[in-house]
């Protein structure tokens, strides 16, 4: 490998990259296997002690409320990995967690009590590692091969979709012809393998020790900020922290009446938000009492939190199609195909494999085609104007799919194909979103903090499903209902149509704030001990 390559960032990639991307494509597999067949499942078994008329909702909420779970515990994930046991056992531990929540779903396939716990048990092992994963495959570069992290990046999310694909394609015939049991314990045998790969590669990993307390932390800097008093001075910003305190508060008290996933994580974006704007009006009190770099990290943090609270409506749409498009597939026609003589037909949730296939053909498609055709008209397709297309692009998926409800709420027999386009544009979308915030949260992250700003990055999700709940709920109220009344639609079409503008309007903000946003570099500076083969040298961990 040549000097210049290595001073460029254009370094040998590293061999221990096959161990991580072979271990996500399992995992995925596993999780994606019995979250495409969760929604069907609940409607059509687990949930049929709820009147017929309540059960779609109730199995909607059911989802939602477990999506929300899976990207809420990257918090916790996150913040042991980064300051006590690192990446590696925080995986490999969780990972085990994760193993034995599949186990419950398939033992307790007609328990209602076993088969949450072992949602649960689901959640909290695959929250824990989400953020972890990605991370950890940031740390096996360093400066001197940074450019390869981008096509591994590429690389991870294709795995990942290689595993949902074929998992969205053969749990709903495993559901259906050989029963919940084999269904569910199917990908459980698959995370089983993940974990075992993953512990296959330990001694070729470059391992990143976790972060030792500082008293220059995130948090710690935060709180000077807001607590210092100067003299002839308010301080506004703790005013507004103390509103948002307030805020949450109030929000969990409302938990008899919104439900506690619904008040808590509303409870969680009040002190975020609210904390995050007292801290960033107040940060320059923090210097001198801590060094500029600690308070230059805490702006940074702060920075990328709002792209990513900006990215949130985007999993809003993004998550739905597991659940409101799967029930509006159950009210679609589903034409008899013949494919090498073999004819069939479409389940509901089998289209759920056009994602993970399209992303699988666009993501090189874009690499090789799109991007260079892009720059040779002289506009680099930046992180966040990916980002900012992709969740302008998924509005438009959403104006289609309403389109579609329109027109079959006017009587009109809809084939099942009609969801093909939705799709397209909903998968362009998350490529340019999902897959490019790997690489951006990554980047963008202070030393000390990737784990934790992997786990906000997720937490992005939880943000986007408490809208969908927020929503469904707003939708039982009869005010809401007279006007969704007035306005022609059904409940579904409006929401879809609801969904689309919130999505639109983001996109236009987003736009707004990356043309101020300052791109930072946060990769390694050391290099990799052993950049080609072998087992680098032990670090404490």
């Amino acid at each position: 490998m040549a000097q210049a390559d290595l001073q460029t960032g254009n370094g040998p990639m590293p061999r221990q990259i096959p161990f991580i991307i072979a271990n996500e494509g399992c995992e995925r597999f596993s999780f994606y296997g019995m979250r495409n067949i969760l929604t069907p499942f609940l409607i059509s078994t687990l949930l049929l002690f709820v009147p017929m008329a309540d059960r779609v909702s109730e199995a909607k909420h059911v989802f939602h409320t477990f999506v929300i779970g899976v990207y809420f515990f990257p918090l916790l994930g996150g913040w042991i990995s980064d300051r006590y046991f690192g990446k590696y056992n925080t995986i490999l531990w969780m990972s085990l967690i994760y193993v034995c929540g599949h186990a419950c779903l398939a033992i307790f396939e007609d328990n209602l009590q076993g088969f949450y716990f072992g949602l649960f048990l689901i959640a909290f092992g695959a929250g824990g590692i989400k953020p972890l994963v990605s991370a950890f495959v940031g740390d096996q570069f360093d400066q001197t091969n940074k450019n390869r992290a981008k096509t591994v990046y590429d690389a991870f999310y294709w795995m990942i979709n290689f595993g949902s694909f074929f998992a969205s394609l053969l749990m709903p015939l495993f559901l259906k012809n050989l029963g919940p049991a084999i269904a569910f314990g199917i990908p459980g045998i698959l995370m089983l393998i993940a974990t075992v790969i993953f512990y296959l590669g330990r001694k070729r990993y470059v391992h990143v020790p976790p972060a030792a307390p500082s008293p220059d932390s995130f948090t710690r800097v935060a709180r000077t900020a807001l607590l210092t008093k100067l003299p002839g001075q308010s301080r506004p910003g703790l005013a507004i922290a103390v509103i948002g305190a307030l805020g949450a508060v109030v929000s969990l008290c409302m938990s008899p009446w919104w439900g506690f996933v619904i008040s808590a994580c509303f409870a969680l974006v009040l002190l975020l938000a609210f904390g995050g704007v007292g801290t960033a009006m107040q940060l320059e009190r923090a210097r001198g009492q801590h060094p500029d770099e600690a308070v230059e990290g805490v702006r940074a943090v702060l920075r990328i939190l709002v792209v990513f609270a900006l990215v949130t409506p985007f999993w809003s749409l993004f998550d739905q199609k597991a659940s409101t498009w799967i029930v509006q597939a159950n009210s679609m026609t589903s034409p008899l195909l013949s494919i090498f003589g073999w004819e069939f037909k479409v389940l509901p949730a089998q289209m759920q494999a056009l994602n993970p296939l399209l992303v699988m053909l666009l993501i090189p498609l874009n690499n090789l085609v799109v991007y260079p055709m892009i720059r040779k008209m002289g506009i680099e397709p930046t992180a966040l104007r990916r980002m900012g297309a992709g969740i302008a692009i998924s509005s438009l998926s959403w104006i289609v799919i309403g389109w579609v409800q329109v027109m079959m709420d006017g009587g009109t027999p809809m084939s099942i194909l009609w969801q093909l386009l939705p799709y397209a544009l909903l998968t362009l979308g998350e490529v340019l979103v999902s897959a490019t915030g790997l690489e951006f949260a990554y980047s963008q992250a202070p030393p000390s903090m990737k784990g934790s700003i992997m786990s906000f990055w997720t937490l992005a999700v939880t943000v986007g499903n408490l809208w969908v709940l927020i929503v469904n709920s707003s939708v039982k109220n009869e005010a809401v209902l007279g006007h969704i009344a007035n306005s022609g639609l059904s409940v579904i079409a409006f929401q879809m149509f609801f969904f689309a503008g919130f999505a639109m309007l983001t996109a236009l903000a987003f736009a707004l704030y990356a043309m101020r946003y300052k791109m930072v570099d946060n990769y390694r500076v050391e290099p990799d001990p052993n950049p080609c083969y072998g087992t680098p040298e032990p670090k404490a961990t």
